[in-house]
């Protein structure tokens, strides 16, 4: 069984010049393997390490991280951690070893329970952490998306994710969005707090797709 540990919640605030304030979600998963998703700035070493303390981990005592996508605000302590697999969206390699692995057309198994998959639309590579477990005795699905839902905010105001995404792939992040939250009880977007899904939800995402 897993268990899903969002070591810190992620934010964005426009500012009034033209300047974003913005780090991303940080969240661990203990299972049968450890699993850092997304790794903040490189100004957020000291926190990773301590935040990982507070729950008995060591940096080299994590089996895999994975990133989201390349953005710099969601890769910038991967080299915390040289004994993992590093998967960043669609690019999975340890050290200068690269493995070719299809994850945009394959589903990528990292230990029970726990999957990536590609859901572009934030950038062409976004790839979704998939974690199936045991809640309350109830089979629960918990999907940490990146940038793919900015935050909880974005479902009725989707200016949100538009502003920050790619113009060309806004069709594709709506239908993403669409397949994720059909299935999710839980998101962990990019930049805000885990939510839990409800239908009303759904069905105003349902109604975002972009059919033209």
């Amino acid at each position: 069984m897993s268990e899903i540990i969002v070591l810190f919640d992620g934010y964005s605030t426009k500012c009034t010049d033209g300047i974003m304030k913005a780090n991303c979600s940080c969240t661990l998963i203990k299972s049968s393997k450890n699993i850092i998703v997304d790794t903040m700035t490189a100004w957020d070493r000291d926190k990773i390490i301590h935040a990982l303390s507070r729950h008995n981990i060591l940096p080299d005592e994590i089996d895999y991280v994975v990133c989201s996508h390349s953005h710099a605000d969601h890769i910038g302590n991967n080299n915390l951690f040289t004994n993992a697999e590093h998967i960043i969206g669609t690019c999975v390699h340890h050290g200068d070893i690269f493995f070719e692995k299809d994850l945009k057309n394959v589903e990528y198994k990292l230990c029970p329970g726990v999957k990536i998959i590609s859901t572009p639309g934030h950038t062409s590579d976004d790839v979704t952490v998939w974690v199936e477990t045991m809640v309350s005795g109830k089979s629960t699905h918990f999907a940490i998306t990146g940038d793919l839902f900015e935050k909880e905010e974005d479902i009725l105001d989707p200016s949100i994710w538009k502003d920050v995404g790619t113009v060309e792939l806004q069709k594709t992040q709506a239908n993403m969005r669409a397949y994720v939250i059909t299935k999710a009880d839980f998101i962990i977007p990019g930049h805000g707090p885990m939510f839990h899904v409800t239908n009303d939800m759904r069905k105003i995402i349902k109604d975002q797709l972009i059919v033209s």
